[in-house]
């Protein structure tokens, strides 16, 4: 396949050919929001060949089989996949892969993964001609779709510069971080502690239902003291009336602490509140809750729960 390039120095929406990899929940609604926008869906590509093809059909794209022909299809390649391993396999140095005749392409990659990965994928992209920019989503599946996430970027600000038009479409708060690496590791600062706020919430309301607490005016008195948080907005009730429909599962939760707590031993420091938190998400695995959104960690903490005991 031959790559549909625009030579124009500033672009406008039309004239970015964007493919995606990786269209589950957060990719699909990305690739939608852009469609919406005005914005040219090239292909899609996931490992799940039914939602790419159902996805392709909805935005009238292609989808298709190789990683390969989604890079000759397009200018900008966005990829949200789970992991490093991940990661590595979409940026792999032989075989299928986004590298393949990628000169010219450009690469965004929002996955929550290792900062060191993403430096790794900008020095491959880099070796074969192409550009990388990580962009490090601080949001869900709402805000995906609604183009309203909080948006961290790193890598070389002339790449930043070059896709704005897509980033400001994606994004409702933006912001340009530093070199490669950098914006993943705020990222996963910013889950580490997110993470911990959860499980303190869970197991403050816990205690107040063993207490025989109100709940409703335990939460509001939480929201007008120190015990507030971003938290308590979103996962406040659904941890009191179970409702762990996920935005943000607890298998994520997990992964993320560990890329912080990663982290924190290159750097010699010791986390033990993030250590208590990834050994709660790592306990919710091991029960099956794995699947739940990040407030199931409430499963653990109130009394007569599955993992309370």
């Amino acid at each position: 396949m031959a790559k549909r390039k625009s030579t124009k120095s500033k672009k406008g929406k039309k004239d970015f050919q964007i493919g995606f990899v990786g269209v589950g929940r957060m990719g699909a609604n990305m690739a939608l929001n852009l469609n919406d926008k005005g914005f040219n869906i090239s292909a899609v590509f996931d490992a799940n060949r039914r939602s790419a093809n159902k996805l392709a059909k909805e935005l009238s794209c292609a989808a298709p089989k190789t990683l390969a022909d989604v890079t000759a299809l397009s200018d900008v390649v966005i990829t949200v996949v789970t992991d490093d391993a991940a990661m590595r396999s979409i940026f792999a140095t032989s075989g299928d892969s986004l590298l393949t005749d990628a000169k010219g392409t450009t690469f965004i990659n929002c996955a929550t993964i290792s900062p060191a990965v993403h430096v790794q994928v900008e020095e491959r992209a880099t070796a074969v001609g192409a550009s990388s920019l990580e962009g490090c989503m601080a949001s869900s599946i709402t805000q995906a779709r609604q183009g309203t996430l909080y948006l961290m970027c790193g890598g070389k600000r002339s790449v930043f510069n070059r896709v704005r038009p897509i980033l400001d479409a994606l994004s409702v708060d933006l912001r340009y971080i530093g070199t490669a690496g950098q914006a993943a590791q705020v990222k996963a600062l910013v889950n580490m502690v997110m993470n911990i706020n959860t499980a303190g919430l869970a197991e403050g309301l816990g205690l107040g239902q063993a207490l025989g607490l109100d709940l409703k005016t335990l939460m509001k008195v939480f929201s007008q003291t120190g015990a507030n948080s971003r938290v308590l907005e979103t996962d406040g009730e659904d941890m009191t009336i179970r409702d762990h429909e996920c935005y943000f599962s607890a298998d994520h939760a997990a992964k993320d602490s560990g890329i912080a707590l990663a982290l924190a031993r290159q750097n010699k420091l010791s986390l033990p509140l993030a250590q208590a938190t990834k050994r709660q998400y790592d306990k919710m695995k091991k029960l099956g809750l794995g699947d739940l959104d990040k407030s199931g960690i409430a499963e653990l903490t109130f009394p007569g729960r599955k993992g309370s005991k």
